[in-house]
């Protein structure tokens, strides 16, 4: 196993490098390292692991489920064949708890998919600048209100944003789009609108969920 570590702060914000501060060896020298590596991830998985206590390591091995395929060697993957992360090899590993709440709670499964990949793209430690947490993005209000003890664990995480998203489409009398809406902007946003708000942020998410969730059943 090649491995290539990196220590940074242990929450660093889905997709957002800016915020990322980093001791040790620079962002230049890493990827430095992961050239060298090249021409291994060319003909093999190489992935991005994020680990609990903060440490982000590059490796060829599958180390823990922490860890986000990448497409150094410019195959395609995902859903889309453009994206460089393998999202449908990381939704399998979910799958079983996907399912199941779904079935628990009566809402499609690729539903949930769709927005735990608009969410968190899947990584169950991802946290967003507003401190939304987990794989479907719970905030720490809401996860108290849910009785989510760890958001930060998986199977916990979908339940109560599958629990929470099902309480959505209650208030909003089955209404997928205003519920997603609801799930992003809160539902007395929705309310006061009286449909989807006039926030591009909020129009963009549904319509992204909604594209994933199309995609997804189409298999």
């Amino acid at each position: 196993m090649r491995v290539v570590r990196h220590m940074c702060l242990k929450k660093i914000p889905n997709n957002t490098q800016e915020q990322m501060r980093c001791t040790g060896k620079n962002v230049a020298g890493l990827s430095l390292l992961l050239l060298i590596f090249l021409p291994v991830a060319a003909d093999a998985d190489f992935y991005r692991c994020v680990q609990p206590d903060g440490n982000i390591i590059f490796t060829d091995t599958l180390v823990s489920e922490y860890c986000i395929p990448l497409n150094l060697g410019g195959r395609s993957a995902g859903i889309t064949g453009t994206d460089s992360i393998d999202y449908t090899r990381l939704s399998r590993r979910y799958d079983r708890d996907i399912r199941y709440f779904g079935v628990r709670y009566g809402i499609d499964p690729h539903l949930i998919r769709a927005i735990i990949r608009v969410e968190s793209g899947f990584n169950p430690q991802a946290v967003s600048k507003k401190g939304a947490q987990g794989l479907m993005q719970l905030m720490p209000a809401t996860a108290a209100e849910l009785r989510i003890e760890n958001p930060f664990n998986p199977r916990e995480n979908i339940e109560g944003g599958t629990r929470y998203f099902r309480k959505l489409l209650n208030i909003f009398e089955q209404d997928v789009n205003l519920a997603l809406a609801a799930y992003n902007a809160g539902p007395t946003a929705v309310q006061k609108q009286g449909g989807i708000p006039v926030i591009t942020e909020t129009r963009n998410y549904v319509n992204r969920v909604l594209t994933y969730y199309r995609q997804y059943k189409k298999g």
